[in-house]
């Protein structure tokens, strides 16, 4: 997957969408049939109607500016993270009064953008506003279901985003370090008006389940007990970079270990005290959303946010069923074909198989970098467009094991400086099966998360929000889309590998089932867990980890699924319409060429290309 870095609405990964907004009507005057007898004042009206036009989308495009620089003041540690190092020393408003100033104006800017005459605008420019005042209506709906007031969690809470900022923070020379060492003097502020926050939303019922609660004690206190550089808000101390003279070296290592061990540590153990003996024990005891206030309405928008349609949840639930049931029989084929008796046998079988399992943490993360090297070279075989930028593997941190997805990816910088990360889970690896790594290692890398994000970055023509941010049902459906792509080009040779694939997309069909039983049918945990048990062959920590991820973050978990079936329906259009002209690299490049979109704005996308693609050959046979 690929992890969402800030922690308000407007800059999440998951919040662009689009409002079907068409272009207003031309006036009757400019519509009317021009008169015969005045050629000239028809030359000099279309002239000024285009002046008109230029100047309108020029103050358009002022506007999308202002908003993205706006964000940026407003979410330094984001900034830091595209990399602008403009903001290096700051830090967002965490607090209440802050989520209440920046909804306050979000109203105003949603005005100002539906005030905008979007007559004659590029059909690129008319997407431009779509997507932008969707963005800013979804952002003031977030706000008024109150969903900043559940601030932690223990899969993307507000005490773990603040661990990301040290993988994200450049630390190129003497002025970014003291930059970096003004914002750990600040965690404690923060950790402060996470908590208030945190009371708040107790006050209004808006609360995670207990259990899930205590986790985050527990994170809180294990980033609390690393000292010194042993504790991950000192990584940085590790390897200087040469720009740093050496006499910088030892007052920078001694006030950031300073900072760390006497304000940051403290700070995270009174946030954990906090969640143990307050927090936690209002937690609400069921498991799904549904049982929160407002608790139905909450499911819907998570829908809508994640997934960028209106689909009901039964119909989503149905979708993961038939799915389920699909990509079952495919195993079992292979199952079959192996000399298995039948699915079960063969899960069980490699379930209590060693050779199916790791034998150390460092073979995990060299199998995903042996994988990565070979699919870099097929790329020409599906991209007219490849990345540039470099894509690196390490292990998660040892104490986000048990909570951790088994990988996710973090962007880099849009120049390249900060190469794309893939952090992967290599806790308990005798319990890791070696089967799904090939699949999970497309997915995160290339062709997934780390070849799309970055070609994105590389979009010049398009403003930075569409390049930097984007819809999660793209991002996480084109990754689990790029999955297949390996088989494609000739990988998968190993058929238990191959199994991994399918077991791997069995996962995603499983969440659909999953994300809509817990948070709309009210199933329990057991029901969750006993449904992984029986229809994967995930390893059991990833399953207990599943399980309270899809309870953390509803409608997430759809994302995968519903965005893969629509590329594939794409896909399967485009062939059918173009036949031989049908070519898989332009396909792609169509596909990424627009940015992270919505679906039904890729839909329209996608669909003018073939629609351009057949002009385009019926022109040519008719010459």
């Amino acid at each position: 997957m690929s992890p969402s870095f800030p922690h308000r609405a407007p800059a999440r990964i998951a919040v662009l969408s689009a409002a079907l907004i068409g272009a207003a009507c031309l006036s009757a005057a400019h519509a009317a049939k021009p008169s015969a007898a005045a050629p000239a004042a028809v030359a000099a009206s279309a002239k000024d109607g285009a002046t008109d036009v230029a100047t309108r989308l020029k103050a358009f495009n002022a506007l999308v500016d202002e908003q993205w620089e706006g964000l940026m003041r407003e979410l330094p540690e984001q900034a830091s993270f595209f990399g602008d190092y403009r903001y290096n020393d700051a830090w967002s408003d965490f607090s209440l009064a802050g989520a209440q100033r920046h909804n306050e104006a979000t109203r105003a800017l949603l005005a100002r953008f539906k005030a905008v005459d979007t007559r004659g605008f590029p059909e690129s420019d008319l997407l431009n506003h779509r997507l932008m005042v969707r963005w800013l209506e979804n952002d003031l709906q977030g706000y008024a279901l109150k969903i900043h007031e559940m601030p932690l969690d223990q899969f993307n809470g507000t005490h773990l985003i603040l661990t990301i900022m040290v993988k994200a923070f450049p630390f190129n020379d003497t002025q970014q370090y003291d930059d970096y060492l003004k914002r750990l003097r600040e965690i404690p502020r923060i950790l402060d008006q996470v908590t208030q926050v945190a009371r708040q939303g107790a006050k209004d019922g808006l609360m995670q389940p207990h259990y899930l609660l205590d986790k985050v004690a527990a994170q809180c206190n294990g980033i609390a007990d690393a000292a010194g550089e042993d504790n991950v808000f000192a990584a940085s101390l590790k390897k200087f970079p040469d720009s740093v003279p050496a006499a910088e070296r030892e007052r920078l290592r001694k006030q950031i270990l300073e900072a760390v061990d006497q304000q940051v540590r403290p700070a995270y153990r009174q946030l954990a005290e906090f969640v143990s003996k307050e927090y936690a024990p209002q937690g609400r005891e069921q498991y799904g959303v549904w049982s929160l206030p407002g608790g139905e309405g909450l499911y819907r928008y998570a829908i809508e946010q994640f997934t960028t349609s209106s689909t009901s949840p039964e119909k989503i639930h149905q979708l993961g069923l038939s799915e389920v049931t699909r990509i079952e029989k495919e195993q079992t084929r292979i199952a079959k074909t192996l000399g298995y008796a039948d699915l079960k046998s063969m899960r069980e079988a490699v379930a209590a198989d060693p050779k199916r399992h790791a034998t150390s943490r460092e073979q995990i993360l060299d199998l995903y970098r042996e994988y990565l090297a070979k699919m870099e070279t097929k790329l020409p075989e599906l991209f007219a467009t490849l990345p540039t930028t470099q894509v690196q593997v390490q292990s998660v941190e040892a104490w986000r094991e048990k909570e951790a997805s088994a990988a996710q990816y973090m962007a880099g910088t849009p120049d390249g400086k900060r190469p794309g990360l893939i952090t992967v889970n290599t806790g308990e690896p005798e319990k890791r099966l070696l089967t799904t790594i090939e699949a999970v290692a497309y997915h995160e890398g290339v062709p997934g998360h780390h070849l799309q994000l970055s070609m994105s970055r590389a979009l010049p023509e398009l403003p930075k929000f569409r390049t930097l941010l984007g819809q999660t049902a793209f991002i996480e459906g084109w990754g689990l889309y790029s999955e297949d792509l390996g088989k494609e080009v000739g990988f998968y040779q190993d058929p238990y590998s191959d199994f991994g694939r399918l077991s791997q997309e069995l996962i995603r069909a499983n969440r659909l089932v999953l994300d809509t039983g817990v948070h709309y049918k009210r199933w329990t945990r057991e029901q969750m867990v006993q449904w992984m048990r029986d229809h994967s062959d995930m390893e059991e920590p990833n399953i207990q980890a599943e399980a309270d991820r899809y309870i953390a973050w509803p409608g997430q978990a759809l994302a995968y699924k519903m965005g893969q079936l629509k590329i594939r329906e794409l896909r399967a259009r485009a062939q059918a319409k173009l036949g031989k002209r049908f070519d898989r690299r332009v396909f792609h490049d169509q596909i990424l060429g627009g940015g992270a979109l919505p679906l039904r704005e890729l839909e329209t996308r996608i669909d003018a290309w073939i629609a351009a693609t057949q002009r385009g050959a019926a022109a040519k046979a008719a010459k």
